[in-house]
């Protein structure tokens, strides 16, 4: 793909983030951050730690701790807490820095806090915002979700080659009545997370799913 095909596919997604057609952004199914895991994700070149607290409260924050910059991804939840493994601050729920193991009678400034994300739960998959917006998170109508693709095309070229306009969930219909959420990683390749019908078998579906990523890369080889 040449860099005239990047700057266009750069420039539709401007677009529709700016029309407010991808609101709600899927980065992952509910069972791959169960309480008290971190893991990170890349949305639109932005590094996310997702995390989930002991009482399962998801949360979507920058993955860099405040302190040094270390990868919150590669800390540790404590609780309702995540802890970054470099210096082990401290950081609540609301991104503020809690604790600080070495000045344990401190009480941390409130400007020291990570760059939170809107982040839901709906129908076993995460999602988030990475600006405010008032609109509901998408509901996947009674479709299980089923696996995460990763697919090497920038997010509109695959939404282009779906044949199907770019929203936050695309519902794709077909045999396996699929629906799917692109994840823009960066700007060569994006997420494709899918939902099928509550009575699809997995396998099959999955198989389908790996044919159409193979489809979508061939014909834009």
């Amino acid at each position: 793909m040449g860099r005239l095909d990047f700057a266009r596919c750069a420039l539709l997604e401007c677009v529709l983030r700016e029309r407010g057609a991808v609101d709600w952004i899927a980065v992952g199914l509910s069972v791959d951050v169960p309480a008290g895991t971190v893991v990170p994700r890349r949305v639109n070149d932005t590094d996310m730690a997702i995390w989930c607290s002991a009482a399962g409260k998801l949360h979507a924050w920058g993955d860099r701790c405040p302190h040094r910059g270390m990868r919150l991804s590669h800390g540790f939840v404590r609780g309702e807490t995540l802890s970054c493994i470099y210096h082990g601050w401290q950081y609540g729920m609301d991104g503020t820095c809690s604790y600080i193991p070495a000045h344990p009678q401190l009480e941390p400034p409130k400007t020291i806090c990570a760059r939170s994300y809107a982040c839901n739960e709906q129908d076993q998959m995460i999602w988030v915002a990475l600006a405010p917006t008032q609109a509901k998170t998408p509901d996947a109508e009674g479709r299980r979700p089923v696996r995460s693709l990763e697919i090497t095309l920038p997010v509109a070229k695959v939404a282009e080659g779906l044949g199907h306009p770019m929203s936050s969930l695309m519902v794709l219909g077909g045999v396996y009545d699929l629906a799917v959420a692109l994840q823009p990683s960066t700007q060569h390749s994006c997420v494709l997370h899918a939902f099928a019908g509550a009575d699809q078998e997995r396998k099959q579906v999955s198989r389908h799913l790996e044919k159409m990523r193979a489809e979508l890369e061939s014909a834009d080889a």
